[in-house]
């Protein structure tokens, strides 16, 4: 079952530190590029993740073409993909040893969401980080 109440939520993201944003963009219009910026001045470490704009940068980080690319400990990825999508970032989130996928406003797999949460990772689906940082009062890092 997906993280609902809003305590489990808030301590998710104040236990986070590094997210992998699945659909990053490089476009200011896009609403993934908008939610790397206000991750990034919350103070996590953001990754973006987007194979059309591998090696190129969003907001000063280096563009992965997928998860496993990265090499490092991921704890949460948040997913900009279409809900039939979200499957197949989930099952990355799953093999790159992520603690949590966060799926934003709209993607809705509840078949991925079961995945990822069998496989021992929390889930957030149909949310967006960037607005229950300040709605949850959750400090910022650093």
């Amino acid at each position: 079952m997906p993280l609902t109440a809003e305590a489990d939520i808030a301590q998710l993201l104040a236990e986070t530190r590094t997210i992998a944003v699945i659909g990053a963009s490089d476009r200011p219009d896009r609403p993934s590029w908008g939610v790397m910026r206000v991750l990034q001045d919350w103070g996590y470490r953001v990754l973006p993740v987007n194979p059309q704009i591998t090696g190129e940068h969003v907001h000063g980080e280096y563009v992965w073409r997928d998860l496993e690319q990265i090499g490092e400990p991921i704890d949460m990825v948040d997913i900009f993909r279409r809900p039939a999508a979200a499957g197949e970032a989930v099952d990355q989130a799953i093999a790159a040893g992520a603690k949590s996928v966060w799926m934003q406003l709209g993607v809705v797999n509840e078949e991925a969401a079961a995945r990822a949460e069998a496989a021992g990772l929390k889930v957030v689906m149909d949310r967006c980080p960037a607005i229950d940082l300040p709605r949850f009062n959750v400090p910022k890092k650093g």
